[in-house]
């Protein structure tokens, strides 16, 4: 039973840190048993890995993004068995989408687990080393970035590839386009233009052999039917077609993340409380700022848990 106007959302890569997951396995068999999972889906100690590092090895793609999935299922298994809160809507910010897929049983988790270490391996070879970026222009509109994008571009690839909200808009592309771009938005009023310490430019048309590549590891797992709405990062709509989600999931690796759109999406749902879900709070940060109507918590450790609670 969907608990009335709540939305359950799931960060992206980011949010992953040392020691995430600990104490949820330590402390409930739910959150363990997805621990087991992964490792055994994966074949090797992704635990370990999350729970003592090392952090270079966290920060590889291929292990990110399997490792804030897990984490996040775990977390949401933990609140579902120790509350009755249930979500009306979900989301998940790029990687989150996995998440969200998982959280309302259109996905599997060891076959997401298994989809997303692949997606991870699939987007870092895309494009060589030191060859694409991302910045983070902070101040401009949607329009004024999109047209500073196409003024940089000279022939290479330079797109939003976040609209975050809040005057936050991520671009990625090939590396010199992305400086020419951040140069532009400094003369064009952006507050500020600062680069991202990412291993790829992900979310543009640089990631086509990532989406390729995609597309054929998701021919080898079956997409369930879901009954709980996902607003899809791709459209910002509201997607519940099993037959889909393939293709959204392909496209979203070469489009930018609407979560801006998507969280004002919610709203418009009825969604009156949204809850972030696995690692970190940046996700609760944005929605602040995008629909401050929005009663927004988060959930990423058991001390969390009496005040997620209390809400429901």
């Amino acid at each position: 039973m969907a608990s009335p106007n709540v939305a359950f959302v799931f960060p992206g890569q980011g949010s992953q840190a040392v020691g995430m997951g600990k104490e949820f396995c330590e402390q409930f068999s739910a959150a363990k048993r997805i621990f087991a999972e992964a490792d055994d889906a994966l074949g090797f100690s992704l635990s370990q890995l999350c729970f003592e590092g090392p952090e270079g090895d966290l920060k590889l793609t291929e292990n990110t993004q399997p490792a804030i999935l897990t984490v996040s299922i775990a977390a949401l298994r933990v609140l579902e068995t120790e509350t009755s809160l249930r979500p009306a809507y979900v989301a998940g910010h790029s990687l989150g989408e996995y998440s969200a897929l998982v959280a309302v049983g259109a996905l599997r988790f060891a076959d997401a687990v298994k989809i997303v270490c692949q997606r991870g391996r699939l987007m870092q070879h895309a494009v060589p080393t030191g060859v694409g970026a991302m910045a983070v222009i902070l101040g401009l509109e949607t329009d004024a970035v999109r047209a500073l994008c196409a003024d940089a571009s000279q022939g290479e690839v330079v797109a939003p590839a976040n609209y975050n909200g809040g005057g936050q808009i991520v671009i990625a592309g090939a590396k010199n386009a992305v400086s020419r771009a951040m140069a532009l938005a400094k003369e064009r009023g952006a507050k500020r233009a600062l680069d991202l310490p990412v291993s790829a430019p992900f979310h543009c048309q640089l990631m086509q052999p990532a989406a390729e590549g995609l597309t054929q590891v998701l021919r080898d797992f079956s997409v369930q039917p879901f009954s709980v709405g996902v607003v899809t990062n791709v459209e910002a709509e509201v997607n519940q077609d099993a037959s889909r989600v393939k293709a959204l999931l392909t496209e979203q690796a070469v489009k930018p993340v609407r979560w801006e759109e998507s969280v004002q999406k919610l709203s418009q749902l009825g969604c009156q409380r949204a809850l972030e879900i696995g690692p970190g709070k940046v996700l609760k940060g944005l929605i602040k700022r995008i629909a401050p109507a929005l009663a927004v918590d988060n959930f990423e450790s058991p001390q969390d848990l009496p005040r997620v609670a209390a809400a429901t």
